[in-house]
């Protein structure tokens, strides 16, 4: 007997306190389950702290297959020419004293901007304090009440970067680049038009300009421009929008200001 206790303290436990510990590492195996299967309860939550809904996070894009890249040109377009002070006429449902974001454009261009008596690319008789070259076309992203177009942040793609508060165009001094005859000429976004006001499907996507009574015209281009490319009122061109950051050089440089309003 005394032989075996030794033998027994030699190991390290008695018989019954193997068996004892046994019962242990089965509570201890039970518990790590138990642990474990907690801890993949609480994954989920740990990725969604707060709890989101699932239906919150359902998120429906428009196809960007309607949609054209801003530096995609868009061609053969029909294009008329518009000016800063040009009266409603036959063609010209609206005043061009004021633009869709100036109320005072004539008065903050310095006068008006005639198109056949010329200096250059400049009127006669003054010199503008706003850039001659500039351009409409037929998309306002701003709607009366000082609110973007429930449309704009989807299909303007530099709404965001542009943003500035609501009632604040992204749209407005826009570069453009025109080509037309082998030349191209830059020019600002600063009206809207011929004629329609919303037309974003063909000013950002891939459809045609919607019909109008001049030859289902896209874009309006200022004297300067028209001088610049030796286009005539009615004739075809490509455009699309360009970044500031790729403006050569060019007649429309010095007119160019850097301010909170012009986007890049």
């Amino acid at each position: 007997m005394k032989t075996a206790w030794i033998i027994a303290g030699v190991v390290g436990l008695a018989p019954w306190e193997i068996a004892a510990g046994a019962r242990l590492s089965d509570r201890l195996l039970i518990a790590h389950e138990e642990f474990l299967q907690d801890r993949r309860e609480i994954l989920p939550s740990l990725s969604d702290p707060y709890g989101v809904p699932a239906a919150a996070r359902v998120v429906i894009e428009r196809s960007r297959d309607e949609f054209r890249t801003p530096s995609e040109w868009r061609r053969n377009v029909v294009a008329t020419v518009f000016w800063v002070g040009e009266m409603p006429g036959q063609n010209n449902p609206t005043p061009n004293t004021k633009s869709a974001w100036d109320p005072n454009w004539e008065a903050n261009f310095g006068g008006y901007d005639h198109p056949d008596h010329r200096n250059g690319y400049l009127p006669a008789g003054f010199t503008p304090a706003l850039n001659p070259f500039y351009i409409a076309l037929p998309y306002n992203d701003v709607i009366r009440g000082g609110l973007h177009r429930p449309e704009a942040s989807e299909v303007i793609p530099w709404f965001w970067q542009s943003y500035r508060g609501d009632g604040i165009s992204v749209c407005r001094g826009r570069w453009v680049a025109i080509h037309h005859a082998g030349r191209v000429c830059y020019a600002q976004w600063e009206d809207v038009g011929p004629f329609e006001i919303d037309d974003w499907a063909y000013v950002f996507g891939r459809e045609s300009p919607r019909p109008n009574r001049n030859q289902s015209a896209g874009i309006d281009l200022s004297p300067a421009v028209r001088d610049y490319l030796h286009f005539r009122s009615g004739d075809t061109v490509e455009w699309r929008f360009a970044d500031k950051r790729e403006i050569p050089n060019g007649p429309w440089r010095n007119w160019y200001r850097e301010s909170a309003r012009t986007p890049p």
